[in-house]
């Protein structure tokens, strides 16, 4: 599968939206990032990192003994979360230039992927499949899938693809990869 990046000036006006301090005050990200189940030490994946909300405040959660993969179809996304980990001194965090339907991380090597402001991934059910095939494949066995959304239909698909539902946690579904 081989998506593209959407324009210059749809990223450009996100990046306005996610970097005004005052979503700071108000979104809470490190408590959002708890509530997903990120914790010291956890190797995790976001997915559609875009500039960045999100990828210092994981980092910060995960310690330096932990790791976050930065992951965006969009170069843009990665050059201004690598200006931010550059400027804040942040050493845990690998960006990916990459479709999240196909990472290219290693197998079984994750223990919390979230997925957070990406309702047009949750509306194409093939992709979503094929993004949620893929989580299943880099997601250590028991490993957490954190998506935010209130769209209820999302249980059954998660399931679908051998995940089981755990709780919805402020405005967060949390499931955990079943198999071994």
């Amino acid at each position: 599968m081989s998506r593209k990046p959407g324009p210059k000036w749809a990223f450009k006006m996100m990046s306005i939206i996610h970097d005004n301090p005052l979503r700071r005050k108000f979104s809470k990200p490190l408590k959002t990032l708890e509530d997903a189940g990120l914790k010291s030490g956890h190797v995790v994946l976001e997915i559609g990192c875009g500039p960045g909300f999100f990828t210092i405040p994981a980092a910060q959660i995960v310690s330096e003994t932990g790791k976050v993969f930065a992951l965006d179809i969009h170069p843009l996304a990665m050059k201004r979360v690598q200006e931010k980990i550059k400027k804040e001194g942040v050493t845990n965090v690998e960006t990916v230039l990459a479709d999240a339907a196909d990472t290219g991380i290693s197998d079984q090597s994750i223990d919390v992927a979230f997925l957070f402001g990406l309702p047009r991934l949750l509306r194409d059910e093939n992709l979503f499949h094929d993004i949620l095939d893929e989580l299943y494949r880099v997601l250590r066995f028991e490993g957490i899938i954190s998506i935010k959304s209130s769209d209820k239909k999302l249980v059954e698909a998660v399931e679908s693809k051998n995940f089981s539902y755990l709780e919805y946690k402020n405005g967060i579904f949390l499931f955990t990869k079943k198999g071994k």
